[in-house]
């Protein structure tokens, strides 16, 4: 699987790896799902998330979502991190959406709160508080293309294949689809887009801007992640982290006293959806 990797991943420093079920302490078991790295030299203040699921195309799974929230709890807090970018270590493929193989054996309830885990994870994506970035070499489908919605910025391989196709399923988006993709191209579009289920092309997405830069694909496979990279390099002398982490608080401070918090609490704990009121 190493050799698979692109060169530039093999020469980063290992920052983490997110080891489940035990895998941390040296028990023998499953392979980690993701891998967190911080680069090095030029590429410092630059981390990366490399998802790695290749028997199920990167599906959002259990594991792997709770792998990604995990991960995503870390890199908040380092003040090292200035740039986020989010990619694939399996080739032809960003994320494939929802594992619906493992949906299938859970019962309704257990499929409405992992729905809620999975909305949860892309609302962290969206609130992290240094620029992220998806590198989409490959299909983006559903939940994958809500995890790259999620994201500041999306680069993607003219090649790539994108789109919320939850209702070719029986389904519908709702990881935040629904109200990422309007703010991305307007409400009529993302209608049209979302009530045909319409897959696009890298070069199809981005005329319709819903990715920042479409790039011919090369034989590694990796040319989105590589503009990606070249992109958080662009990024990394305007970004000053500590400076959004304390803006970050002021916001959380001002939330603190408002009848809403208290609201959601109390919903939370009695198990009942929150009555916001604004206020």
């Amino acid at each position: 699987m190493l050799r698979a990797l692109p060169r530039a991943l093999r020469a980063a420093r290992p920052w983490a790896s997110l080891l489940a079920r035990g895998c941390a302490s040296g028990d023998a078991g499953p392979a980690p799902e993701i891998q967190v790295r911080a680069l090095e030299g030029p590429d410092e203040g630059i981390t990366e998330i490399l998802m790695n699921r290749p028997r199920a195309r990167n599906a959002l799974g259990h594991v792997l979502v709770s792998e990604l929230l995990q991960a995503l709890a870390r890199l908040r807090e380092d003040q090292r991190v200035r740039v986020l970018l989010f990619r694939s270590g399996v080739k032809g493929v960003f994320c494939a959406g929802a594992d619906l193989k493992e949906r299938e054996q859970m019962s309704n309830a257990e499929v409405g709160i992992f729905v809620q885990r999975l909305r949860g994870l892309m609302d962290e994506v969206a609130a992290f508080p240094a620029p992220t970035i998806a590198a989409m070499d490959g299909f983006a489908l559903g939940g994958g293309l809500e995890l790259a919605l999620a994201c500041d910025l999306r680069v993607a391989a003219s090649t790539a294949v994108m789109g919320l196709i939850e209702t070719t399923r029986g389904l519908l988006p709702g990881a935040g689809g629904t109200q990422r993709l309007p703010r991305c191209l307007g409400v009529a579009l993302a209608k049209e887009l979302i009530f045909t289920g319409r897959r696009l092309s890298g070069v199809q997405a981005h005329t319709l801007g819903l990715v920042n830069h479409a790039v011919a694909q090369n034989e590694e496979g990796d040319a989105a992640y590589q503009r990606a990279r070249a992109l958080a390099q662009e990024i990394l002398p305007q970004v000053d982290i500590a400076s959004g982490m304390a803006i970050e608080g002021i916001c959380y401070a001002q939330n603190i006293p408002t009848r809403d918090r208290l609201e959601g609490m109390a919903a939370f704990r009695e198990k009942r959806p929150p009555r916001f009121v604004g206020k």
